[in-house]
This record gives C-alpha cells, structure tokens and sequence, in this order.
C-alpha cells in the first residue's frame, strides 16, 4: 500500500510539473480542463483495479476452501459483470461528453 501511494504521489507531481508550462501562457485560465478521452483512461484503470482485486480475492478463497470454489466463482462473475456494466456506462458518457 506505502508503495501504491508513493506512486500515486510521483504520478500527481509529474502532472503538475507538466501542467506548469501550459498554466504560464498568456490567456491561460486558472484550470486545466481534462478531456473525455482522460477520463475514460481512468475508468479503465479503475475497472482493471477492481476486477484484479475480485480475481485474487477469489482464487485466495477457492485455495483456502476448495469445496466452496463454484459458489465463489459465481460470486467472482457476478461482481465482475456489475464492474464491466458500470465501466461500459461511464465510456458511453465519455464518448457522448467527447461528440457533444
């Protein structure tokens, strides 16, 4: 985790550092306004998290208790199903953000 979040650190920095240039033109505004195709790159990072975690969580499970492996992975479906249905939607918002 201390290594997640000293990433995530190195990661806001270098945006930043980035950004610094952009800011100090003339008639530059005062925000950075991100554009759809940023925000579905999020999503997908997010998405790859989440159902990365259910998928390591799952199989953690089925090793510990074997027996109890196809309900596990039913559960382990389901929750990845909810995960790419929410994904899909918030591409389709970004999509339509970004044609709009």
């Amino acid at each position: 985790m201390n290594r997640f979040v000293h990433l995530c650190g190195l990661i806001v920095g270098a945006l930043a550092l980035m950004a610094a240039p952009a800011l100090a033109q003339e008639g530059a505004g005062t925000s950075i306004s991100f554009s759809p195709s940023f925000g579905a790159g999020i999503i997908i990072l997010g998405a790859g998290f989440g159902i990365a975690r259910i998928g390591a969580a799952a199989v953690e499970s089925m090793a510990r208790q074997p027996e109890a492996a196809g309900d596990i992975r039913g559960g382990m479906i389901l929750a990845a199903a909810l995960i790419e249905g929410a994904t899909f939607f918030a591409l389709i918002v970004c999509i339509i953000a970004l044609f709009a």
